[in-house]
């Protein structure tokens, strides 16, 4: 016995680690999609969605530039407080297949709608210390996404649940340079959060240990007879088609960045703002908990399996670390203003190809580091949008945008079923008296089909399309004091 689990140890412990561990992983990576590209979130204020966000930083009157382009502040005379919220409406319906490793069909339904319905508040405030100075502070959720699967459904072992939000607190100042021109800068502190869950394939984990042991055998570095009892037994606690294992994670971290924002006044009638704003790395810190069927359970508790897991049992409670970077973003807003009318446009980058692979370290030994590969890409957004006053209380906005995907069918993954957007928004305003004010607007966004033909983390593929589209509903009220 003991000769077996040395040799199983050495011949067969590298695959059967790393499979395990792998396993996990689909329940590890890094959340993707919203309602911009990926899961970047443009929702934080009404009066700019009602035009598609064109105009988001020049167009003035809007104390969101606090978040969005802090030397734009130029604009805000006086002392305004700013409270928005936007309803996320997604929904994202998949059709498709999915085969194991050996190309065997895997059981389940297509997961029902997987989006849901969530609120993405935003709190502004802005005042005026001097002539020249401007200060601001603002709550807002630049990145965000949720989405659910039904747990049985066929691609379970890429993804169940997944949700992801970060939380920015930012402090800004701006300084008028000259009469025509203002700078500004911009203090964030981020929270972002994870929660991700995913099946695990432990028929796929057991044929990977089999194949191993049956190498081992080959080889003569495990007797026939202990070899063959040990395929036997993991071949009956790993049926296919018999019950999966479950895996949950969650985790936290605080991270720093920074922004800068330039506003010229080109003219009485003409206004340009440019806006750049950093990266936010974070070492995201949680907790994995599994759930492993009674079967696996007793194949791990097996003295014939010890030396499987001599460096202590896998799927455990454990800590876990991930490092992930929010992407730096670039922006140029533009707006020409006339009596009856206004009418802008904005023009973004995102530089999203920080998100080349996810590297998960696990605080227990018997489950090592694992490596998923991603190669997102940069992506642009663009809108053009206008308003109308149709008298001095009442102002009609429209707008029209397209946003880019960084994402690829061969990798793009279920729980971000992301692809280039276009959206149509319109909105109201009313000026209820001199210092208060409310907006209100709807966007829809079409969304390409979203093609994918992607393994899980135990080589299980899954292939088709998800249907998707979105639903905007926002509300702000403003008043200066």
């Amino acid at each position: 016995m003991q000769m077996f689990s040395r040799s199983i140890s050495r011949a067969a412990r590298p695959f059967a680690l790393a499979a395990l561990s792998l396993a996990v992983i689909g329940a590890l990576t890094a959340p993707q999609s919203a309602q911009a590209s990926a899961f970047q979130l443009k929702e934080n204020s009404a009066k700019g969605l009602g035009r598609a966000y064109a105009g988001s930083a020049a167009a003035g009157g809007d104390v969101s530039v606090v978040v969005n382009n802090p030397a734009a502040m130029t604009e805000l005379k006086g002392t305004y407080f700013q409270a928005d919220v936007t309803a996320i409406n997604f929904s994202t319906k998949f059709s498709g297949s999915a085969h194991d490793v050996v190309g065997r069909p895997i059981s389940g339904n297509n997961g029902g709608d997987a989006g849901t319905t969530l609120p993405v508040p935003a709190l502004f405030f802005a005042t005026q210390l001097s002539d020249r100075w401007h200060l601001g502070a603002g709550f807002s959720v630049p990145f965000g996404f949720v989405t659910e699967y039904d747990k049985n459904w066929v691609g379970r072992y890429n993804g169940v649940k997944s949700k992801f939000e970060s939380y920015d607190a930012t402090l800004s100042a701006s300084f008028d340079v000259t009469d025509t021109f203002a700078l500004g800068a911009s203090f964030i502190a981020q929270k972002t959060t994870a929660e991700l869950t995913s099946a695990i394939n432990f028929n796929a984990v057991g044929l990977g240990i089999q194949q191993q042991v049956a190498q081992g055998i080959q080889a003569g570095q495990i007797p026939l007879a202990v070899g063959q009892q040990i395929i036997q037994g993991v071949a009956a606690a790993t049926p296919y088609g018999g019950p999966d294992g479950y895996a949950r994670i969650k985790g936290d971290d605080w991270g720093y960045g920074w922004q800068v924002g330039g506003f010229w006044k080109l003219s009485p009638q003409d206004k340009l703002a440019l806006n750049y704003r950093s990266k936010i790395s974070h070492k995201l810190e949680g907790t994995a908990n599994f759930t492993v069927p009674s079967n696996v359970q007793a194949l791990m508790a097996n003295p014939l399996a010890a030396g499987l897991f001599a460096n202590g049992l896998p799927f455990t409670h454990t800590a876990g670390t991930a490092d992930f970077t929010t992407p730096a973003t670039a922006s140029a807003s533009y707006w020409h203003q006339e009596d009856k009318f206004g009418f802008g446009m904005d023009l973004a980058w995102t530089k999203w190809d920080v998100f080349k692979t996810l590297e998960v370290d696990y605080a227990n030994p018997a489950q090592p580091p694992t490596v998923e590969n991603y190669q997102w890409r940069n992506t642009w957004f663009a809108s053009i949008g206008g308003d109308y006053y149709l008298n001095e209380k009442v102002t009609l906005r429209g707008g029209i945008a397209i946003d880019s995907t960084p994402t690829h069918a061969s990798t793009r993954s279920p729980r971000v079923p992301d692809s280039t957007r276009q959206f149509f928004s319109v909105g109201v305003g009313y000026k209820a008296t001199q210092n208060f004010e409310i907006n209100a607007s709807y966007a829809h966004i079409f969304v390409n089909k979203a093609h994918m033909q992607v393994a899980s983390s135990t080589g299980d593929v899954l292939t088709g399309e998800s249907d998707d589209y979105g639903n905007l509903l926002s509300i702000s009220a403003q008043y200066k004091f």
